[in-house]
């Protein structure tokens, strides 16, 4: 299970042998069921997850009571709520599984050890932090810029695949309108 991480990680630094085994001995493995909580609402997040399998999202409840759904994790990406994570305070998200979802876990414990024990490690996940800023970033912009359209065809533009797996109100969600706005535009009735 841990090749795909291994993988991932060898895109940014090399890891030898020895040290694999080294992060190994530091991993957890879970599997979810689809719609199972790995964090909810004022809990504190134990882990960053990394997606084998499978799909997460990051959400939270607006002062209307409706689920807006922040960010996304399909295979080969990393999703926790990083500011509960890091300082280990109570969450105001959620994480659910999309879809049934393998992730192999690095739990709060274990991170600081991890980058003592492995200084490539750190180095890696400050060039993940990085991609995540940016991509947050241009998810603002577009959430500013673009009509809700606009926003849809990019997306499914970047990625055709991930738009069909995931349910409508989740990407709507994400995409900032309403499921039934959503159903439109796939209908090519908004313009």
């Amino acid at each position: 299970m841990y090749k795909a991480l291994y993988n991932h990680i060898n895109r940014f630094v090399d890891l030898n042998n020895d040290e694999q085994e080294i992060l190994a001995s530091l991993l957890k493995s879970f599997s979810f069921k689809k719609k199972a909580y790995l964090l909810e609402e004022g809990q504190i997040c134990r882990a960053n997850y990394f997606v084998v399998k499978g799909c997460l999202r990051l959400y939270f409840i607006d002062i209307k009571g409706v689920e807006q759904t922040t960010q996304f994790a399909i295979e080969n990406w990393w999703l926790t709520d990083l500011t509960s994570f890091l300082i280990q305070q109570p969450s105001e998200f959620f994480i659910q599984a999309a879809e049934t979802t393998e992730v192999i876990a690095i739990e709060h414990h274990q991170y600081d050890e991890m980058f003592k024990i492995l200084p490539k490690i750190e180095r890696y996940f400050r060039l993940i932090l990085q991609k995540n800023h940016q991509a947050a970033q241009r998810r603002i912009k577009f959430l500013s810029s673009f009509t809700a359209e606009e926003r849809y065809r990019h997306f499914n533009g970047l990625f055709p695949e991930f738009v069909q797996r995931i349910p409508q109100y989740m990407l709507a969600s994400y995409l900032g309108f309403t499921p039934g706005f959503l159903s439109k535009i796939r209908a090519k009735k908004v313009f």
